[in-house]
């Protein structure tokens, strides 16, 4: 399988909403707000894959728990609208430690959830910054879809 693309942002780009997490015990908050976010309503208790707001969710998920338990905290999570989509952008701060897909692992043994990114996102990258602070580390999806009220 090819490595995770090295690619930047799109670079026309309105933040929507942000999280800082520092547990598990955040993510589910993150599931509701991304949810909220794009679709204006609750998160449903029995959410499917059936649209891009799903999607969204399930990624958004992926990519936070990758970071808590991959990265070094705070782990930052961004929702971005584009004019033909929404990015979402999960930052940590270890940016030594390279995104990569899991590779023969069984079944039930974790690791995933970037190729799970890979299949649900419309595109998927990474790439190192500077926060002001150090060095950080991006790991983005992008879902096209027109945001609400375009």
């Amino acid at each position: 399988m090819p490595p995770l693309p090295t690619a930047s942002l799109p670079a026309r780009r309105v933040q929507l909403r942000r999280w800082v997490l520092s547990s598990d015990a955040e993510l589910q908050e993150l599931r509701r707000g991304v949810f909220h976010a794009v679709t204006g309503r609750p998160l449903p208790s029995d959410v499917g894959l059936d649209g891009v707001a799903e999607r969204m969710v399930l990624v958004a998920s992926e990519l936070a728990t990758n970071a808590l338990r991959h990265g070094r905290p705070p782990t930052v999570v961004t929702l971005f609208s584009t004019n033909d989509s929404y990015v979402l952008d999960v930052v940590d701060h270890d940016p030594h430690r390279v995104p990569e897909y899991a590779e023969g692992r069984p079944p039930g043994a974790g690791g995933l959830g970037l190729k799970l990114a890979r299949d649900l996102a419309s595109e998927l990258g990474w790439y190192i910054d500077d926060d002001g602070a150090g060095s950080v580390k991006h790991v983005w999806a992008r879902f096209f879809a027109p945001p609400a009220g375009s």
